[in-house]
């Protein structure tokens, strides 16, 4: 796979049908290693490893209803009360971080409320602050945790 972005990780890998699966410390799994799968397993190895997030504070690919249509994000970091502080959305690296994909997250934002957005092809990230009331986002050069 593609070198990201991020620090070099340790994944534990296995073939099964001619296919590669990673093991995801969150779920505590195997799922079949995709591009994007690639990237949503650097982040959060990248929130447990480098930032200390607690993997119980984050919750991975949950359902949300959108205009009566069920969509799922792929990551967000509670804070210790439950409330959502950061929305993840991963795409695989072949796929440009833009207008689109920015569109995509605010809108599952509008669901979960969450204070900060991390979008990420693991090879491009970008940070953004949410003003939930006036629904308008800041873009932030740091990880915001």
């Amino acid at each position: 796979m593609l070198k990201l972005n991020f620090p070099v990780f340790e994944f534990k890998l296995k073939m099964r049908d001619n296919k590669t699966f990673i093991f995801d410390i969150l779920r505590k799994n195997f799922f079949l290693l995709t591009p994007e799968e690639w990237v949503r397993q650097h982040v959060i190895h990248f929130l447990v490893s480098t930032q200390d997030v607690s993997a119980n504070l984050i919750g991975i690919e949950k359902k949300i209803m959108i205009n009566k249509m069920t969509k799922r994000f792929d990551l967000v970091v509670f804070n210790n009360k439950g409330n959502p502080i950061l929305l993840i959305e991963c795409k695989a690296p072949s796929i440009k971080v833009d207008k689109k994909v920015f569109d995509q997250t605010a809108i599952y934002n509008k669901q979960l409320n969450s204070e900060f957005l991390m979008i990420t092809n693991g090879l491009s990230h970008l940070y953004f602050k949410c003003n939930n009331n006036s629904k308008s986002y800041t873009f932030i050069k740091d990880f915001p945790l």
